[in-house]
């Protein structure tokens, strides 16, 4: 599995303008998002669809399915949630 290319990327522009909202995150390259000084998600590409990497808890990343609509509302709302126990 690969890190998601450019037309990936294009195709998640809008997921990307949603998490570059939110509070706490810095997109250190496009479609690689830190917060703080720690990696906290990234997407991925391969056969089956693309996928974000997410740190979701303590145990580090958890791979989380990216390539519907709904499949990406569902991330942000994760994001979202991550973002305020973490706070």
């Amino acid at each position: 599995m690969r890190h998601a290319q450019s037309e990936a990327l294009d195709e998640l522009e809008p997921t990307l303008r949603r998490l570059r909202a939110l509070p706490g995150l810095r997109e250190k390259s496009r479609g690689t998002f830190y917060r703080g000084s720690s990696a906290f998600l990234h997407f991925h590409e391969d056969p089956t669809g693309l996928h974000a990497d997410v740190k979701l808890g303590a145990d580090g990343f958890t791979r989380l399915r990216a390539q519907t609509a709904a499949e990406r509302r569902a991330l942000v709302r994760q994001v979202e949630e991550a973002l305020s126990e973490r706070t």
